[in-house]
């Protein structure tokens, strides 16, 4: 049975899914049902945390030896989601030992890293998860009028080879995918949780120093490594989220922050944007226009910037008449004052600059300023 829960993008209506948490929490329900009645339920219900109700059939729900164990298939909707199609499995065993316990099997990652929702060792199942599991099981205890022990383990089958193509290698989660989801709902098209996933990471930064390297994707990661500057600071990718990692990078407290960004990433901010995914804005060649002319670019540059497809490009044709390092000045003065503007004094901040094509094309005073006191540092020790 689809999930029927939509939302509106524009002009289309987009259909919702459930989170790996919701499908654990409703695996449990049924096999803790079965454990308890001896009778397989034919069909699953809860309400999520956001209050919508969910209504799945199981996948399957049978005796396992002396354990139940039920099955949900995860249902994304109409979002783009690795774990869409999943199975979520919950296998329920009775023990001599009062309460419940929640755990995670086969497929499921274990947290190895600190800052994460879960401490170092146990199983990646988030804390939201987590009390929907046990509200479903508790409930199903109190209808039986079970008191004595349970022990649910929560398993994805492939969850292992899920993983790689997820943000867990990164953050620590190693052996298999996290079961998430604090509204229990997946919008379709939602950023929530990649910006979620970038935070724990910053969360993980902070608990390394005052020190921050940002920038938004490999080809940053690649650069910083190759001017050494990771053995500076924590370096953490944002992706497009430039100005959510900015925030979020004030309220835990860094003091310092260096922003390492790729020409046609950086050239965004020079205007202000702070997502820099190109369905929100784009600006390059407008700004690099604007920076030309102002260092004295005629018409006929002015339009063929205008008419650049690449940031590489804009800077080839810069080359070509003499102003890629007045323009290029221009736009790290802009770039630094949108900086300052963000983070309002929360902590120290400068940019720098490349390019794949022409290599380093320059830092703001204030990113050299940053760069100088960490080199500092490292040379006293």
């Amino acid at each position: 049975m689809a999930f029927e829960h939509y939302i509106r993008a524009g002009q289309r209506l987009l259909r919702c899914g459930y989170t790996t948490g919701t499908c654990a929490a409703l695996a449990a329900q049924g096999a803790v049902t079965l454990l308890l009645t001896g009778e397989a339920p034919k069909a699953l219900e809860l309400t999520t945390p956001k209050g919508i109700p969910v209504s799945v059939a199981p996948l399957y729900c049978r005796m396992d030896g002396d354990a139940a164990v039920c099955a949900v298939e995860k249902d994304g909707g109409d979002d783009a989601d690795v774990t869409d199609g999943i199975s979520v499995v919950a296998a329920v065993r009775r023990t001599n030992t009062p309460g419940l316990t929640v755990d995670g099997g086969a497929g499921v990652g274990r947290v190895t890293k600190p800052g994460l929702d879960q401490s170092v060792g146990a199983a990646a199942i988030n804390h939201v998860p987590r009390r929907m599991i046990e509200d479903q099981v508790r409930s199903v205890c109190e209808k039986c009028g079970y008191t004595v022990g349970l022990a649910v383990v929560i398993s994805v089958p492939g969850g292992e080879e899920i993983a790689k193509r997820t943000f867990n290698p990164q953050l620590g989660v190693v052996g298999g995918i996290s079961i998430l989801g604090t509204s229990g709902i997946v919008e379709p098209m939602s950023e929530r949780a990649l910006a979620d996933t970038i935070e724990l990471e910053l969360r993980q930064a902070a608990l390394q120093g005052k020190r921050l390297i940002l920038t938004p994707g490999n080809y940053g990661m690649d650069y910083v490594h190759a001017q050494g500057w990771d053995r500076l600071a924590p370096v953490v990718k944002c992706a497009n989220f430039i100005g959510d990692a900015l925030d979020a990078a004030a309220q835990l407290g860094f003091s310092e922050v260096l922003f390492v960004g790729h020409i046609g990433k950086l050239v965004k901010l020079a205007a202000g944007i702070m997502n820099t995914h190109s369905r929100y804005a784009d600006g390059r060649a407008e700004v690099f226009c604007a920076h030309a002319a102002l260092a004295g670019a005629d018409r006929d540059l002015c339009r063929a910037l205008m008419d650049a497809a690449t940031a590489d490009a804009a800077l080839a044709l810069l080359d070509a008449a003499g102003l890629r390092q007045p323009v290029l000045a221009s736009i790290l003065t802009a770039v630094q004052r949108h900086l300052d503007a963000r983070v309002r004094g929360a902590y120290a901040i400068g940019a720098a600059v490349f390019s794949n094509q022409f290599g380093q094309l320059g830092h703001t005073d204030a990113a050299g300023a940053v760069l100088a006191r960490w080199r500092g540092e490292v040379t006293e020790l």
